[in-house]
């Protein structure tokens, strides 16, 4: 276990912490859109998230509190931004690990229906 002999003995409960709060699919389309869109709005960002406005605040509220994302007040509009970019490059490094299982499963796949 490589990755967590690295995590320094205290962060490993923040590490995990950290990680439960990315395995929410909701939360993981609003950091999306949010790198898309550099800062947006609420209903924006709940738009291209395929929920109500509602469930979003509560998932950003959570984002917010735990430091990945940022608010800032314009006039009576909140806008919405990343604010930690590590988790940009942790989703970019997750997805091209899920990108080349998937074309090594393909390619296995097709080994197998080819035999």
């Amino acid at each position: 276990m490589g990755c967590v002999a690295t995590v320094p003995g205290l962060l490993v409960d923040e590490t995990a912490r950290r990680f439960r709060l990315l395995g929410d699919a909701t939360r993981l389309r609003l950091l999306d859109a949010l790198h898309e869109a550099g800062e947006t709005t609420l209903s924006e960002l709940a738009d291209v998230a395929g929920t109500s406005s509602a469930n979003a605040c509560k998932h950003l509220a959570l984002l917010e509190r735990e430091g990945l994302v940022a608010k800032r007040r314009t006039g009576t509009s909140v806008r919405y931004r990343i604010a930690d970019p590590t988790i940009v490059a942790l989703c970019e490094l997750v997805c091209d690990g899920l990108r080349r299982r998937y074309e090594e499963l393909g390619r296995l796949g097709e080994t197998l229906s080819a035999a």
